[in-house]
This record gives C-alpha cells, structure tokens and sequence, in this order.
C-alpha cells in the first residue's frame, strides 16, 4: 500500500477507534486524558502531565522539557426500557409482529488518547493532543416497541489538537489550540406508516450515515497565586458542521420486506442527505489547591453549550423527493453545568490515592423531548483511583467511576413527522447507569 493510500484512510481508521458509549452527559466524552479518579475535577488548573493539552493548554508551561501521555479508557453504559404504554403503529394490535422492550440499549465503548508536549525555551511550549471529544453509542434488541424511532444510534469523532503555550511571568501562563475535528454518524430504524394493520411495514430497515469534518479552537490561562494555589479557566469553541450522506432501506430477506423496500427507494426513500450540526462550547474554571503535605484538593465547575442543538434537521439532497426533510431529531436541548470534587492524598513517594464526585446535568428537558437514541438524564459520578510513579519520570494512573443516572423518563410522540410516517408515541422508564474504566501513562524526558 503506499503512503499517499495509507494517509487517505487514516482518518476512518481512528475514528473506528475513537468511538464509544457516552461518559459524559448529552453526548459529551470527559475521557481524555488522566483525572479519571477525581471525576475529573481541577481538570483545567492541575497540568499533571501533558493531557493537559485538552483541558487548558496554558498548562503545558508546568511539565518538563519533553513529555508524553497516552491511555485508554473503557465506558459500559446501560439503559433498560420498561414499557409503560407505547402506541406504535405497525407493533399496536393487529400489528404484524409483537415487540419487546429492547433489552439493554448501552453498550462497551473504548476511548483511547494522546498527547506530547515540548519546551522550545524556558517559556514557550508546543503540544498535540488526538481524543475523542463527543460520541455515543445505543442499541436495542430488534424489533422493540420504539424500532420506528431508533434502532441504533452511534456517533463518532476524532479531534486533533495542535496546541501553543507561553508562559507570562511566575505567576500567569496562557495557551491556545486549534482543533480539526471529524465526525461520523449512523442511524437505523424500521420504516412504519400509519397503520397498525396488514399494510405496516416493520420489515424494512432504513439506515442513515452522514459525516463531515471542520475546525475549531481553544484558549487557556493558569494563574499561579502560591507554591499551593493553582486556578485555571480554559474555553473550547462550538464547531459547525455541514454533513452530507446517504439513506439506504433494505428489506429482511423475505419476498414482501424486499419488495416494499424496492417500492420505497423507487418513490425517492433512498437518496443522498445533509444536515447542519453545532456541537457545543464548552467553559471550564478550575482550583488545585494543596492543603498540607499529605492533601490535594480540586474543584471545578464547567458549563456547556447544548443549546447550539435544537431542531436536527435532515433533508433529501437527490431522487424525486429532494428537498423534503428527510428526518427531525427534536432534542432541544439546554445549557448545562457541571460541578465536581476531588482530593488526592500522598501515601507515599510514589503511590497517591484518588478520590471524587461530581454531579453532571443532563441537557434534555424532560420526557417529551428525549430521544430513543439518547436516553440521558442527571448524574452523579463516584470515583477512586490510585496514582504510581514507578520512577521519577513515569506515572502510571488507573482509576474507576460508577455514574448513577436518575431513572429518565420518556413520552416521546414521533405520530406527525410526516404524513406518510408514524412512528408513533415511546411512553416509559429507563433504568440507566454506567461504569468508567480508565488507564493512563504519562512519561517526562
């Protein structure tokens, strides 16, 4: 293979790796580099190792000449739909096939990242940063009482972060970063009409996939007030994108699914599609404060702009139907905050332990705007870890974090699409929570 082929599927390689259930909440990945035991709280203020490339790259003017941080991070989620009155058309009675409630829609996601910092003199610093800033992934057992909404959801992304440093004077530090990111989404549900008889159509699948790639940008300062005292604030930017993709509808094999499904392509069903999405921007202020020679305490509190995602808008761009929307994903959602606290005590020369809390809020509004395919709410993360440093210049870091989400609730009436569709009313409880796993090494030279 040569190198030009090689480069060209590069970015699909690390975005089939950069994916994953949702840690955070909306569709937000906190996954990013070591904390993980803190819930990472004092993210932008405590400049540890050269993850600090993502959550305030003022901090590279902290760490030594040259350093380096990679880990791995593995996220389950669970979301258990109990059925609590759904009316959806082609599962109703004299439907055509009994539904289930979808068995456990979460799902394992692996998160890796890295990071390199270097020193050019005494004050200036330059870093890249590769993470995965947004994802989510949700799967239900087919068919379910909500197929006609979604099936199956999955986001990717890739970011990569170049990154710039300076340090002012002792006390004050600033950074800056630009950001090319890639995003990659694929969406499958059954095709239903309004109908609960002979005529609905629960054997025909459509699946949506759109992507696009766009820049954006980050700045950061650490402000240095003591020996013990460390306050950083740092800004992510919002990134527009424009994607463009395609819908394809298949049948499940038998003689009638495979004819509606040429049927539907043949009326303009199958087409190309795009649609404009804003991920949000993000504000983080952050405290490292040290208490005594044995104690460490972070703080944080960061802000979310979900609100840049209302309306998701997807439209026909071919065939006989272009121009018609194609499909609506009614999030609505709303800023949110999040505050936690963490605190760090020193065993010894080379073992610390980790501790933290944090309560995440959910930017969905309430049960008629949640989506099948993102079944969030508020939640509280619990987290341990431990910090091993097996030589001055090594840190080994593994931490682990249960997320309790209050039970979401949804009444979400998909009847009025459009004319030709019902995808009907999802009306129930989820039973929601998810597990953190992560690993992080970082190396000074």
């Amino acid at each position: 293979m040569s190198p030009q082929v090689s480069l060209k599927w590069l970015p699909a390689l690390l975005l089939g790796v950069f994916s994953g259930a949702v840690g955070a909440s909306g569709f937000q990945l906190l996954e990013q580099g070591s904390g993980l035991g803190n819930a990472y709280a004092g993210s932008a203020a405590k400049a540890n190792d050269a993850s600090t490339i993502f959550w305030n790259p003022a901090g590279m003017t902290k760490l030594q000449a040259i350093e380096a941080s990679g880990g791995l991070t593995a996220v389950k989620t669970s979301y258990k739909f109990h059925d609590q009155g759904s009316q959806v058309g082609q599962f109703g009675p004299g439907g055509r096939m009994r539904a289930g409630e979808g068995g456990d829609a979460g799902t394992w996601g692996y998160l890796p990242n890295g990071y390199l910092s270097w020193a050019l003199n005494k004050d200036l610093y330059i870093g890249l940063g590769i993470g995965a800033p947004f994802g989510l992934k949700t799967k239900y057992d087919d068919p379910w009482r909500g197929s006609a909404q979604s099936n199956e959801f999955d986001i990717k992304t890739i970011n990569i972060n170049p990154s710039i440093a300076f340090r002012v004077n002792e006390m004050v530090s600033l950074g800056a970063g630009v950001s090319w990111q890639k995003i990659e989404a694929d969406y499958y549900r059954r095709v239903a009409i309004n109908n609960a008889g002979p005529l609905a159509l629960p054997q025909v699948t459509s699946h949506m996939s759109i992507d696009d790639d766009a820049w954006g940008w980050n700045i950061g300062a650490l402000f240095t007030l003591s020996p013990a005292t460390k306050i950083g604030i740092s800004y992510r930017s919002t990134i527009q994108y424009h994607t463009e993709g395609k819908v394809k509808l298949s049948g499940d094999g038998t003689l009638a699914g495979n004819r509606t499904a040429i049927a539907l392509r043949n009326a303009g069903g199958a087409s190309d599609v795009k649609a404009d999405l804003k991920v949000p921007d993000t504000f983080i202020l952050s405290v490292d404060q040290k208490l005594s020679d044995r104690w460490q305490l972070l703080g944080d509190i960061s802000w979310t702009g979900w609100s840049s995602i209302k309306n998701v808008d997807i439209y026909r761009d071919s065939g006989p139907q272009a121009g018609a929307l194609a499909q609506r994903l009614d999030a609505d959602f709303q800023n949110t905050y999040r505050f936690a606290l963490g605190a760090i005590y020193t065993l010894s020369d080379a073992v610390k332990l980790q501790f933290g809390l944090a309560y995440d809020q959910t930017p969905v509004k309430g049960s008629t705007t949640r989506l099948t395919s993102l079944p969030d709410n508020d939640r509280t993360w619990f987290s341990l870890g431990a910090q091993w440093k097996p030589a001055k210049e090594q840190t080994l870091e593994l931490g682990v974090a249960y997320l309790y989400i209050k039970d979401p609730k949804i009444n979400k009436n998909e009847t009025t699409v459009n004319p030709l569709t019902n995808r009907g009313t999802v009306t129930g409880e989820y039973d929601a929570s998810a597990w953190i796993l992560g690993a992080q090494y970082s190396l000074a030279f």
